[in-house]
């Protein structure tokens, strides 16, 4: 067991935390009792209470399974923007005991059908703005049903801040029997049979990519979502006084966790927002007196250069941490002479279900992963010989927690190259290269292979390669990260045409790129060759691009 931080943690807090053996939808429940008439969810204008809340989550549960015949184990597909139908749904899709899959909503058709597909998901919830990327799946794919929703049911007009047009946008109207309105479905009055899942149940199969290139489903319990979302909340001393600002995407873990799972665990009050707006997100902190926000280095920077930003607007902040990216030192020295708060940095996986290392409260490094967290063992070895290594040495960080994922999804033989066994105990290997102080603090030296982060997303080289290679014209692709000002990193492509597109340009082939895969992972700089160069074996030679790269950077 790695014990070298023991030394510097918290005080205040145990070494070990029990994890509850109940299931996230008994969270709400248990909730609601305690709170029913305080408020959950603060979405633009509209407040919703943990009473209603409840009530909504228990009628869609009811269409879901007694309409469209959702049971235990079945996997939904869950396509939204953040809403309070986003928690919504996703409570609901628990009450029946079913598994949530959670994905971005910038994915597009082709990337939708491939995840519909792939866990074999016969009912979705989608925002009505992404039903031009997800009806065309109906009948191509295993998905037989759509429950649509508009967010502008929920949130109020005329507010004197500026409201994301996709949430104004009036509710759209369906012709067909595959799909049903929000409010149909909530009104059917369906009950659901009583819930009777335990806390080893799959529950959530969200999606990460590989070397592969082909995104895999992390299979995850009721367990390994409560052991982040309550260890996130004890770590981080939050109480149920506290008033969340909820800024990032609700399918991705850190977000589901930090700013829905781990309020709705301890009664805490959401103020959602659909889209990344500082001068909202400002006005919204000032307004509800928001005492927590767990977000990306990106918004931070971003938020910190508001002109109208006045300290006494953010004086309530109690907490402000994330990840993605390391935070800028001149960045969180501002953030602390305008707060007196430290920038609280963690680390985690799509596997791990966020955070299995987090920095003290009190005692946070700048550009740190942190220590690992309760009961978490965490080390570094060498990435060929699994030697464990010391101090300031550089290797792969292995894990075992609670919080580890139990495998990918049909994925026998990856699951299997992701463990390994080292005195006598299963460690997931992250395929992240760091190194950790004297102290036991962590340090990415790394990112995992070749990913690619753009202001915070992950995009996987291999992946967006496989796409264009879907291009009429593409013969040859290769794709690399390289700086970028703004987003930490951005996508670059380097294409070798075949001898029917020789005249293809790289505006043509950006453009044809936004119509099959997210925004994201589109490549940004275009750059054509005679020839990729390759290995005695043919391999690509991906990494002497990223070192020519590196190069004309450095030159």
């Amino acid at each position: 067991m790695f014990t070298r931080h023991f030394e510097f943690w918290p005080k205040h807090l145990p070494k070990s935390l029990p994890i509850p053996e109940s299931t996230i939808y008994d969270n709400l429940e248990t909730t609601t009792k305690r709170y029913p008439n305080k408020t959950a969810i603060v979405f633009y204008g509209t407040e919703i209470t943990y009473e209603q809340l409840h009530k909504e989550v228990e009628q869609l549960a009811g269409y879901l399974q007694q309409e469209l015949e959702v049971s235990k184990g079945d996997r939904v597909l869950l396509y939204m923007q953040n809403s309070p139908q986003y928690i919504i749904a996703f409570y609901a899709i628990l009450r029946v005991g079913a598994v949530v899959v959670p994905i971005n909503p910038m994915n597009v058709k082709d990337e939708v059908a491939f995840y519909l597909s792939d866990c074999d998901a016969k009912v979705a919830i989608a925002g009505q703005e992404l039903m031009p990327e997800i009806e065309p799946c109906l009948g191509v794919t295993p998905l037989q049903h759509i429950v649509v929703a508009a967010y502008s049911e929920y949130a109020q007009q005329e507010l004197d801040y500026e409201v994301p047009p996709v949430v104004t946008e009036e509710k759209l109207i369906f012709i067909s029997s595959a799909i049903t309105g929000w409010k149909e479905a909530l009104l059917a009055g369906h009950k659901a049979g009583p819930s009777g899942g335990t806390s080893d149940d799959l529950c959530c199969l969200p999606y990460t990519s590989g070397t592969t290139g082909k995104p895999k489903g992390c299979m995850h319990t009721h367990k390994t979502l409560q052991a982040t979302l309550v260890g996130g909340a004890v770590w981080g001393g939050a109480t149920p006084a506290d008033t969340s600002l909820s800024t990032l995407p609700l399918y991705h873990v850190t977000g589901m966790q930090h700013n829905m799972n781990g309020p709705i665990y301890l009664g805490g009050t959401m103020v959602v927002m659909t889209r990344w707006d500082r001068d909202v997100a400002l006005t919204l902190m000032e307004r509800y007196r928001v005492t927590r926000w767990t977000n990306i280095s990106t918004m931070v920077v971003d938020f910190l250069g508001n002109q109208n930003l006045k300290k006494e607007a953010i004086e309530s902040l109690r907490m402000i941490g994330g990840g993605g990216a390391p935070l800028p030192e001149a960045v969180g020295q501002k953030l602390f002479e305008l707060t007196g708060l430290r920038y609280v940095e963690g680390y985690g996986l799509t596997e791990t279900m966020s955070q299995i290392h987090q920095n003290p409260l009190d005692r946070a490094k700048l550009q740190c992963l942190g220590v690992p967290q309760f009961d978490v063992d965490a080390r570094v070895v060498d990435p060929v010989t699994l030697k464990e290594l010391g101090p300031h040495e550089e290797g792969e960080i292995i894990v075992t927690g609670e919080q580890v994922f139990k495998g990918y999804w049909n994925r026998p033989v990856e699951t299997k190259g992701a463990f390994v066994t080292i005195d006598g105990k299963e460690f997931f290997r992250t395929g992240d290269i760091a190194r950790y102080d004297e102290e036991g603090y962590f340090f990415l030296v790394d990112r995992v292979k070749r990913m690619i982060n753009a202001s915070g997303f992950k995009v996987w080289p291999a992946e967006v390669e496989m796409s264009l290679y879907k291009h009429p014209s593409v013969q040859n692709a290769c794709v690399i990260g390289v700086p970028d000002a703004r987003r930490g990193e951005t996508v670059k492509a380097f294409i070798v045409l075949n001898d029917s597109g020789k005249d293809t340009s790289a505006e043509e082939i950006i453009t044809w790129a936004k119509e099959h895969m997210a925004a994201y992972k589109v490549p940004k700089i275009i750059q054509f060759l005679d020839a990729l160069p390759v290995s005695g074996s043919g391999k690509i030679l991906w990494r002497k691009l990223q070192e020519q790269e590196q190069q004309k950077v450095e030159g």
